[in-house]
């Protein structure tokens, strides 16, 4: 196989781990307030809930500091190295904007997503973690 097509493969491979976190971040708050309303237990689950207030952490920590996911940045090289067009900026402003036709400068994401991890943070309180076991 080609040099070429194995950095294309690998790119893709990162834009799909990349799309599986952000999916993690926005339907585990949506989930976790949907189980509150029906009662589904697992949304206690204090591992899941300690691993999703720190996958938005992450982010609202990124957008702050003016730092690129770098999920995005290793998916760019691997592009570069296919010989492939890359973008430069966020993943979710090239995708926002490449779907949606919108553009935003960068204080907007980082103030969505500053809310948005207050809400997880806020959820924490509204939907109780069972407390982690000790062995």
């Amino acid at each position: 196989m080609e040099p070429q097509l194995l950095y294309r493969f690998a790119a893709d491979l990162v834009l799909f781990l990349h799309v599986l976190f952000v999916a993690f971040v926005v339907s585990g708050l949506l989930l976790i307030l949907v189980g509150r309303l029906r009662g589904w237990a697992w949304v206690h689950n204090p591992w899941f809930r300690l691993a999703h207030l720190i996958a938005i952490g992450v982010v609202v920590l990124q957008a702050w500091l003016g730092v690129i996911c770098p999920l995005t940045t290793w998916e760019m090289a691997l592009r570069a190295r296919a010989g492939e067009v890359t973008y430069t900026g966020s993943f979710i402003a090239h995708w926002l904007e490449s779907i949606l036709y919108y553009r935003a400068p960068a204080w907007v994401f980082a103030l969505c997503y500053t809310v948005f991890g207050l809400l997880v943070v806020l959820s924490w309180f509204w939907v109780r973690p069972r407390p982690f076991r000790r062995r």
